[in-house]
């Protein structure tokens, strides 16, 4: 009986440990997303896109995005991590030419943080309808790529893939 009441106490332990693990693990950190610094060139819809992520600072890692078609800008994009109790959430913003919002003046995407992997980080649209994987695949290959669910799980596909500048 007493080997049980141990093995009982013992296991009570490892579960509370590996409990508070999984809780650290899912906060995460402005550190997880760090390897997105830098400055990187890509194409999208046939034209340049261009990304310049400063590196975390604070509270914060601060970037943004500049797409274009011949030789004309056709969206900008702001995108603003921001690290909170709960972890760092992404926060997006678009632009039309002219610096026009697309999205309400108090409105930006929201995306809240899922997990990280060594360079590779999850988030997730606050509708749960999207997920983003912002990865480092090289040293100086960057891709986002977007998910959506299909058949009851998640498919990725690339979005933009960036090399670095």
């Amino acid at each position: 009986m007493r080997f049980f009441t141990s093995l009982r106490a013992v296991l009570y332990v490892l579960f509370l440990g590996l409990l508070s693990f999984g809780t650290q693990a899912q906060s995460g950190a402005l550190s997880d997303v760090a390897f997105m610094k830098g400055h990187w060139l890509g194409t999208f819809n046939g034209g340049p896109i261009e990304a310049f992520w400063a590196a975390p600072a604070g509270d914060n890692l601060t970037g943004f995005m500049r797409m274009m078609k011949d030789n004309k800008v056709t969206m900008y994009e702001m995108l603003v991590f921001e690290q909170t109790e709960q972890g760092p959430i992404v926060l997006v913003k678009h632009f039309k030419p002219g610096l026009v919002a697309m999205e309400e003046k108090e409105i930006s995407d929201r995306y809240r943080f899922i997990e990280a992997k060594k360079y590779q980080a999850l988030f997730e649209k606050s509708d749960g309808a999207v997920r983003i994987i912002y990865e480092l695949r090289t040293p100086n290959q960057l891709v986002i790529q977007r998910g959506k669910q299909e058949g009851g799980k998640w498919v990725f596909a690339d979005l933009f893939v960036f090399a670095r500048q």
